[in-house]
């Protein structure tokens, strides 16, 4: 980065009024002391060393910036740091030193930033490799049995097969939800928003969940009775993933024998909000601010057991977000948990 010198004269000028001001009056005394005052001698001799005051201390101070200020100024460019001003640097030593406060806090801000950013990585890149080489050692091991000799029984060749297929189709669902998160994390996957009705759309995830929720015995229902349509204004398909996926949570963590219940009620003049509620384990409050992250899990060794990507949530909350709402989360202990989202209403009445 080149560095360009820009003059500031409010240093010399300062110190030169000072010298000026005390010679003023050291030599006016002196001349009353001698009886000789003359006040033309004295403005003179002040406006002239005023001159070669102010000439002597600007040189001297630029040339100081330049041969000392500037180094640092270089150093900080060898950092190619973007916060440094691009205009020519001044020679005023207290807006340099305001520049290179700020510099130092925002760097300090961004160090702590990768160092976050740094920790992030390495959680990532372990429950990655944690998530898919269960999933490969299982069908490895399948493969290799049947490699060894165990394909030659027939019942055997097919209960192996069986398992490694269901190995590799969860290795697929890992994938296909790290390359959705990925997706939706930088932009690429794009809404394609419609009126639809939630209510409707809610039911057919109950029908589609109506068999894992009978292992547990958990009843999905309404809080009531919706006898009129809900229309809202959303992508249809990633809404039912976001609803999907937090119905599936629900009965992960529910109670045998318990109840999921959803609720759509009106916000606001425009938007809705879905409440799923359970009466299941319920979260401790020190895990909610991190249950949005990828893979993080409170239960390590339950919710592994239970299977899934571990980006369910993730993925919910990078949905959302992208229509522009909003996910809360409430939980307590033995009682139960209740994620909820906004949705805008339809923008055009729709007849029921």
């Amino acid at each position: 980065m080149a560095i360009k010198l820009k003059r500031s004269y409010r240093f010399a000028l300062r110190s030169s009024l000072f010298i000026a001001s005390v010679f003023a009056l050291v030599l006016g005394t002196l001349l009353f002391f001698f009886d000789t005052f003359d006040l033309l001698i004295v403005v003179l001799s002040t406006v002239l060393l005023f001159l070669i005051s102010f000439f002597i201390l600007q040189v001297r101070i630029e040339k100081f910036i330049y041969r000392k200020i500037k180094q640092i100024y270089d150093d900080f460019a060898l950092l190619e740091s973007s916060t440094l001003t691009s205009d020519p640097i001044t020679t005023d030593m207290r807006t340099l030193t305001e520049e290179l406060e700020k510099f130092a806090k925002d760097k300090k801000v961004e160090i702590d930033t990768l160092k976050v950013r740094e920790e992030y990585r390495k959680d990532f890149l372990g429950n990655v490799s944690h998530e898919l080489k269960t999933p490969l050692f299982t069908v490895q091991g399948y493969i290799e049995t049947l490699l060894d000799g165990a394909m030659n029984d027939k019942n055997v060749r097919k209960k192996y097969l069986q398992r490694a297929s269901k190995g590799v189709d969860r290795l697929i669902y890992i994938i296909k939800d790290l390359d959705l998160i990925t997706k939706l994390e930088v932009g690429e996957l794009h809404l394609e928003k419609e009126n639809f009705d939630i209510v409707e759309l809610i039911q057919s995830v109950f029908d589609l969940l109506e068999m894992k929720a009978e292992k547990k015995n958990i009843v999905l229902t309404f809080d009531m009775d919706y006898s009129r349509p809900i229309h809202v204004y959303a992508d249809k398909e990633k809404i039912q993933r976001v609803i999907t996926n937090l119905l599936v949570n629900s009965l992960k963590y529910g109670r045998r024998d318990g109840t999921t219940e959803v609720s759509v009620e009106n916000l606001i003049k425009n938007k809705v909000i879905v409440r799923i509620t359970d009466n299941g384990e319920g979260i401790p409050k020190r895990y909610i601010p991190r249950l949005f992250e990828r893979f993080y899990r409170v239960d390590q060794s339950g919710s592994r057991k239970e299977g899934g990507s571990g980006l369910g949530l993730a993925i919910v909350k990078h949905i959302i977000e992208a229509h522009e709402e909003k996910i809360y989360v409430e939980s307590e202990i033995e009682v139960g948990s209740e994620f909820s989202f906004t949705l805008e209403k339809s923008k055009v009445k729709v007849n029921p």
